[in-house]
């Protein structure tokens, strides 16, 4: 059983006092594809040398996150266009749209957004979006921009019925992690009539922890929760669900 987790952060700072041993736990779990989102310019030397560690398992994304879009967004961008020229990337991501933090930045959010789905095409890439109370504001620049060479991941699919089957019209599949197992997370609600051929597994870490980890700090190796819990709602296997969310995955990123 080959498990992909479509999205985590493994660069991030909340591992560094063990870094190898969350590894090691997430290969232990059969957890062996791993895609790394980019945030902005400052982790670009760490998540290379993730890549460095585990040249097998490590697949790296490049873009500018939108609550890392600032004032010096335009040099961020160019960092973007700088090192999708010279290095092996799978996607650029994560990009989007976020307004939970600061509507302020919308304008730039958008422009940046824009700019990085642009820089995709030419790349032929697929976009990982992250959305947060953004849906229409996301949806609009994906209904000026779509075209077949748009693609990727709605990542943290927190929507309604109705948004996923607009995602999925948009060429993403959506990104299913620990919100599927929370209570309040509504999605397992309807997951059932979304069909498997749609989704991808992720876990964000060290965000978003699946029950009962919830709380504490994700890590790759939790996503045999979403796992699990995918297998009660479409009630097949856990190594069915394992394969078909890989092949989706392969799909997505040609990896």
């Amino acid at each position: 059983m080959i498990i992909t987790d479509t999205h985590t952060h493994l660069y991030s700072e909340a591992f560094d006092e063990d870094r190898a041993e969350v590894m090691q736990r997430t290969l232990e779990a059969n957890v062996s594809r791993l895609f790394i989102p980019a945030i902005d310019s400052t982790y670009t030397a760490s998540m290379l040398q993730l890549e460095k560690d585990y040249p097998e398992n490590i697949f790296l994304m490049m873009g500018l996150h939108p609550t890392h879009v600032k004032d010096n967004y335009k040099e961020e961008l160019a960092h973007v266009v700088e090192m999708l020229d010279k290095h092996k990337f799978y996607a650029v991501g994560e990009i989007g749209i976020d307004l939970y933090w600061d509507k302020s930045t919308l304008a730039t959010q958008q422009d940046a957004f824009r700019q990085q789905i642009k820089l995709a095409k030419q790349h032929k890439l697929p976009i990982v979006i992250h959305c947060r109370e953004a849906f229409d504001e996301i949806f609009e620049i994906l209904e000026e921009e779509k075209s077949d060479e748009l693609f990727g991941i709605f990542h943290c699919f927190s929507g309604t019925l109705e948004q996923a089957h607009q995602a999925i019209y948009y060429n993403m599949k959506l990104g299913i992690g620990g919100v599927a197992t929370f209570k309040n997370g509504k999605i397992d609600q309807f997951l059932n009539e979304i069909d498997l051929k749609h989704i991808v597994l992720e876990t964000d870490s060290p965000y978003l922890a699946p029950k009962p980890f919830r709380g504490k700090r994700n890590e790759s190796s939790y996503i045999l929760k979403v796992v699990e819990k995918l297998s009660e709602i479409y009630n097949i296997s856990e190594e069915k669900i394992a394969d078909i969310t890989t092949e989706n995955s392969k799909a997505v990123f040609g990896v």
